[in-house]
């Protein structure tokens, strides 16, 4: 009787001693509000460690809130990359509310499938993005030019007052063709506010159907998974 009770005693110490996901949250917020603004906090898989979700960035606490951890964790029987995962869900775009106005749109095929993508056109891995895409078929691709690197604004600025602005990208992205430089109105300082509210560090930056919003150059064969 006497070791059931010391037993039931010491299970509900170790209830105790953990803080819910209220506790953590409050505790982040009154005490760390340099983390940024706490958008929820949930069980993560390891017991006693917290998954902290601010308005861009995923991170663990323990459960008195006095460490902050940030990387990856890893599911060591399947190497299932579970932050990632995690990632991909919570920061998920609503792709049918980008202002594709601001775009420029080019179909190839039945244009079934949709891409969108940050894009500057001194880049060089958005050079390389543009040479994969052309393994790519039947999909709409959203073009954003987003100008970052010196330079830029020009050739952005002589594509979008082109007459035919696809071929003006294709022929500068794919051959080297300058356009021709040209002055009219552009939705360039729009594209910029809308990379700044989405946090964008850099070009290329994939979007997909699905809002799953990937940073960087990836090859033609993991554009076709992820468009699928």
């Amino acid at each position: 009787m006497l070791k059931s009770l010391v037993t039931v005693l010491l299970l509900l110490a170790a209830v105790c001693a953990y803080a819910g996901e209220v506790e953590v949250k409050v505790a982040l917020e009154k005490n760390y509000p340099q983390v940024g603004k706490v958008m929820q906090v949930n069980k993560s898989p390891i017991l006693g460690l917290y998954e902290v979700v601010t308005e861009s960035q995923l991170f663990y606490t323990d459960d008195k809130v006095s460490y902050l951890i940030v990387g990856n964790m890893i599911e060591l029987k399947s190497m299932r990359n579970l932050t990632e995962e995690r990632a991909k869900v919570l920061f998920a775009l609503d792709f049918k509310k980008l202002p594709f106005e601001l775009a420029v749109k080019k179909v190839k095929g039945d244009g079934s499938r949709k891409l969108a993508y940050f894009t500057d056109p001194n880049c060089g891995y958005c050079k390389k993005l543009e040479r994969e895409l052309q393994k790519v078929n039947n999909v709409t691709l959203y073009m954003f030019l987003y100008p970052i690197f010196p330079g830029s604004d020009e050739k952005v600025q002589g594509v979008l007052c082109s007459k035919d602005k696809v071929k003006a990208w294709d022929d500068l992205m794919l051959s080297g063709i300058q356009p021709a430089a040209a002055t009219c109105a552009t939705p360039t300082a729009k594209v910029q506010e809308l990379a700044r509210r989405l946090r964008l560090q850099g070009t290329p930056a994939l979007i997909f159907a699905d809002g799953q919003l990937v940073p960087g150059f990836l090859p033609a064969s993991e554009l076709e998974k992820a468009l699928q």
